[in-house]
């Protein structure tokens, strides 16, 4: 299974929460994210690290581990006018990562709601887990 990934199961992961359980599961081939969503969680892991008190240095090499290609604009921009209708308006933030997601072919993983109803897969984290047996 390949899936496209958002910040939030990424800064999940990264902080030791649930995600991290499916990022090396061997059902999961390929996790793909755009250079907007790795910059927000490069952006984002500095904040969690002061607001947990978490050493920042340890975060930082956490998110430079990350199993996940980051796909350049280029490869998914064809798909970006679409994109724009179904989420533009909702959230501006999310029309690359789902770009990306038309463009491949492949389901979201995101816990955020602004992906539903848009006729595309999504996993929120829970459901991916019950899915990969994770979880029950």
């Amino acid at each position: 299974m390949n899936l496209v990934a958002d910040a939030n199961v990424l800064l999940s992961a990264v902080i030791g929460g649930r995600a991290r359980l499916a990022l090396n599961h061997p059902q999961v081939s390929e996790i793909f994210t755009t250079e907007h969503t790795f910059a927000e969680v490069e952006e984002y892991t500095m904040v969690l690290a002061r607001r947990k008190r978490l050493p920042s240095d340890i975060l930082l090499l956490a998110v430079a581990a990350l199993p996940v290609t980051v796909v350049s604009r280029t490869r998914y921009a064809k798909r970006l006018p679409e994109a724009v209708k179904r989420i533009g308006r909702r959230d501006p933030d999310d029309v690359d990562l789902l770009a990306l997601a038309l463009q491949f072919e492949i389901p979201i993983w995101s816990n955020d709601k602004d992906f539903e109803g848009l006729h595309v897969d999504l996993f929120t984290t829970e459901r991916l887990l019950r899915q990969l047996g994770i979880i029950h």
